[in-house]
């Protein structure tokens, strides 16, 4: 499903303003509507972050830019509490925009998206808080090509460690 929308984010609203959607999670929006908080790269190498409200009129879906940033005034990204499996975060511009994403694992899929972005186009230092490391790093061993399933891999192999400790005999 989420192939289908990025997809259709991709033809509709940033092919036409000549950008390349790297990455986008469903965040929750004033008034009960869809919104989508998205990072693309513009031609110029410059890296955008936006807001997007989703909406339909007459069977037709519409999106529309409802807020815009760049990487490059980006200040932090705060992870509200990293020992928690919360889906909320600040990003801090000029001003904290305090969002709230589908899911922990798609919090911290735009924040590995970011950092990634950071390293390739700006290098520059961007403080990333209150995040596990160990979730946050493509290096890690949970990291994957299908990040929406990082922390499902991770539990999966502290149960089954558990269910082979539970299966042992203790003498």
């Amino acid at each position: 499903m989420s192939s289908l929308v990025k997809e259709d984010l991709a033809k509709r609203l940033f092919g036409p303003r000549r950008l390349r959607l790297q990455e986008f999670i469903e965040v929750e929006g004033s008034g009960g509507g869809r919104c989508y908080l998205c990072a693309a790269v513009t031609k110029s190498e410059e890296v955008e972050i936006c807001m997007v409200k989703h909406f339909r009129v007459d069977r037709e879906e519409k999106y529309e830019v409802v807020e815009k940033w760049f990487l490059k005034d980006l200040e932090m990204i705060d992870g509200k509490e990293a020992d928690t499996d919360n889906p909320y975060f600040d990003m801090h511009f000029h001003k904290v925009y305090s969002l709230e994403a589908y899911s922990c694992a798609s919090k911290y899929t735009f924040a590995r998206t970011l950092n990634k972005l950071n390293e390739m186009y700006l290098k520059k230092d961007l403080k990333i808080v209150n995040f596990d490391d160990t979730y946050l790093n493509d290096d890690s061993i949970w990291s994957s090509n299908n990040r929406d399933c990082l922390v499902l891999m991770r539990i999966c192999f502290y149960a089954s460690n558990l269910l082979c400790l539970s299966l042992c005999p203790l003498s």
